[in-house]
C-alpha cells in the first residue's frame, strides 16, 4: 500500500524558509515522478513542483516560485523535499506531494503548469503560513 506523508510546514514569517519533506512508503521515489501541490483556501489546487523519475530526473517548477523552491530526492532516505526560500504570504497553503508512476504531467491548461489529476497517490498534506 502506497503512503505518502508530508512533514516540515508551519508558521514562518516572510522572508523566511523551510524544507518540506515526503517520505513514502509502498513505493521506491526514484522510480515515480513525485509533485509538490499546494491549495489555499477558496482557491484552487495549484502546481508548485515536480521531479520525473530518477532514469530522467528532470525537475520543474511553477512561475511563481522558480527561484525560490527547489526540489531534491533522496533515495536512501525515500523521500522528496521542497525547499523553500523567500517565503511570502501568499506562499500560504496546505502543500501535498503526490506520485505518478509515469512522469511528471505538464500543461500549460493547469494551474502552475502541473496537471494534478494525473497523480494517484496523494499524501494528506501540510500546512505552511506565511504571516508576520
Amino acid at each position: 500500500q502506497v503512503q505518502l506523508v508530508e512533514s516540515g510546514g508551519g508558521l514562518v514569517p516572510p522572508g523566511g524558509s523551510l524544507r518540506l519533506s515526503c517520505a513514502a512508503s509502498g513505493l521506491i521515489v526514484g522510480d515515480y515522478a513525485i509533485a509538490w501541490f499546494r491549495q489555499a483556501p477558496g482557491k484552487e489546487r495549484e502546481g508548485v513542483s515536480c521531479v520525473d523519475r530518477s532514469v530522467d530526473d528532470d525537475t520543474y517548477y511553477a512561475d511563481s516560485v522558480k527561484g525560490r523552491f527547489t526540489i531534491s530526492r533522496d533515495n536512501a532516505k525515500n523521500t522528496v523535499y521542497l525547499q523553500i526560500h523567500s517565503l511570502k504570504p501568499e506562499d500560504t497553503a496546505e502543500y501535498f506531494c503526490a506520485a505518478d508512476a509515469q512522469k511528471c504531467w505538464l500543461s500549460p491548461d493547469c494551474l502552475g503548469y502541473i496537471c494534478d489529476d494525473a497523480f494517484g497517490d496523494w499524501g494528506r498534506g501540510t500546512q505552511v503560513t506565511v504571516s508576520s
